[in-house]
Order: C-alpha cells, then sequence, then structure tokens
C-alpha cells in the first residue's frame, strides 16, 4: 500500500460488521492493533446506543480507546473516550418543532410515491436517535437477509428521498446500504464529521482514509468525497479487515 495514511476513518454496517449485528471479536482486535499506532474514527447512521451493543462490545479490554472518535447518528454527533468513560464532544438535536415537520414530511412523502407498506414490520420503521429520524422501510430491527435483498440498488428509496428533498430543503438526507433512510440538520452528513474529526485530532484530511460501502453515488458513504479525503471502498467485513491488516503491515514491517 503506497499511501501511508495516518488516520483510519470506517463506516460500521456493511464496512466493520454486517448491518445492525455485532462486530466479530476478530475485527475489535484488529482496529485494537491499528489504535495502538493512529487514531482511529467510526461513523454510522446508528445512535451511540447502538455503537455499545454492536461495536465497542467486541474491543478488547485493553484497546487504546482514547484513540479512538465515535461518530453516531451520520456524524450529528461525536463521543470520545476521556477518564474512562465515554463523553459526548458536540452533539447536533432536533427540537420538539423540527421533528414534527421531518415526520409529516416523511408521511407526505411516502404518500406521493405510492410507497406500499411490506406486509411485515420488524419493529417500528421510524426512530427518534435524538440527532437525527432514521425510517427504516422494513422496521429497525430486520434480519440483514431479508434488508439486502431489499433494495440493494436503492431504487426504491431515492424516489423518497427526492419527495423529502422538496418540503425538507433545509436538512440532509443520507440513504444507507440497506433499507434505511436518515435525516439530519443541513450540512450535518459524514462530511461534516470528516470537516470535524481533522480539527479534533490535529491530522489533515489529505493524511486521513476513509473506508466505506456506500461510497458510490447516493451511498451515504459517498458525500465524504467532497471534503477530498481519500478514500477505500469495500463490500463486507472481509475486505476491511484484508485493508487494516495491509495498512498494520506498512505501518510496522515484519
Amino acid at each position: 500500500m503506497d499511501f501511508k495514511p495516518k488516520l483510519c476513518a470506517f463506516d460500521l454496517d456493511g464496512t466493520l460488521a454486517e448491518s445492525k449485528t455485532r462486530m466479530t471479536v476478530q475485527m475489535g482486535e484488529l482496529l485494537a492493533d491499528l489504535l495502538k499506532k493512529m487514531p482511529v474514527a467510526v461513523m454510522s447512521g446508528a445512535a451511540f446506543h447502538q455503537f455499545e451493543n454492536q461495536f465497542l462490545v467486541s474491543m478488547p479490554d485493553d484497546a487504546n480507546l482514547t484513540n479512538l472518535y465515535l461518530f453516531p447518528t451520520n456524524a450529528a454527533a461525536c463521543y470520545v473516550h476521556r477518564n474512562g468513560a465515554w463523553h459526548p464532544e458536540y452533539e447536533h438535536a432536533f427540537g420538539p418543532e423540527e421533528k414534527k415537520r421531518i415526520l409529516d414530511a416523511l408521511n407526505e412523502s411516502l404518500r406521493e410515491v405510492k410507497f406500499v407498506q411490506p406486509e411485515k414490520l420488524y419493529g417500528e420503521q421510524i426512530e427518534d436517535r435524538g440527532t437525527q429520524i432514521a425510517w427504516s422501510a422494513l422496521g429497525q430491527q430486520a434480519p440483514i437477509e431479508i434488508k439486502k435483498v431489499w433494495d440493494p440498488d436503492r431504487k426504491k428509496r431515492l424516489p423518497i428521498r427526492e419527495a423529502l428533498l422538496k418540503r425538507l430543503p433545509d436538512v440532509s438526507i443520507g440513504v444507507n446500504a440497506a433499507n434505511t433512510i436518515d435525516i439530519t440538520r443541513k450540512g450535518i452528513t459524514k462530511a461534516y464529521g470528516i470537516t470535524r474529526l481533522a480539527e479534533l485530532s490535529g491530522i489533515t484530511i489529505a493524511e486521513m482514509i476513509y473506508v466505506g460501502d456506500a461510497l458510490d453515488e447516493g451511498g451515504n458513504d459517498s458525500v465524504v468525497i467532497e471534503t477530498g479525503v481519500r478514500t477505500h471502498a469495500v463490500f463486507g467485513p472481509k475486505e476491511t479487515a484484508e485493508f487494516i491488516e495491509k495498512v498494520l503491515a506498512t505501518t510496522h514491517p515484519h
């Protein structure tokens, strides 16, 4: 690997772990090895409690968490580990009136595109994550094998996004890799997260690399490209593990 990053940023679902499933212990060990060498950031549409259940639970006890930056809800918040606990570095939460306007626009948009509700829902379709409203077509707890085949090319969700943008020009709307549409404050995207990460870490964007599975146009990782950050596309956690191994090999030659 020619480029030697000073910081690696990762997407979570579909990159470090399968969607909404627990990251493997092996991936946790690889990341712990990486944290010994450089800061690491993880950016996801998931809420912080999802990071705890899906990501942190698989990190080794001796991992250098002070080198880890967590950006839940598409970087609408950032958490850092100080004095043995996680603390929000910043949070951009929606107020009650904003939330109502978003939910009304969502219902109108679904009617406009004549969205056909699935026969079975797995949990609630809408989750209020404080800093983000997430709409998941099949429900928040849908099994990965069902989500993967429902809208792999995002063609079912992109018209909903377009309808939402007409009604909510003052928010950011992302379409993730599985079955969700994420709504955050205007300008609050993973691109914003990359910019804030440079400020917080003191490492320039040119010295970072972003790894994700939805870097193609319309994917929720693609917004990072506008920052000029170097990117590396993966198709699932196996390819991410191979990438980390390459970075480790070039950071400390065997």
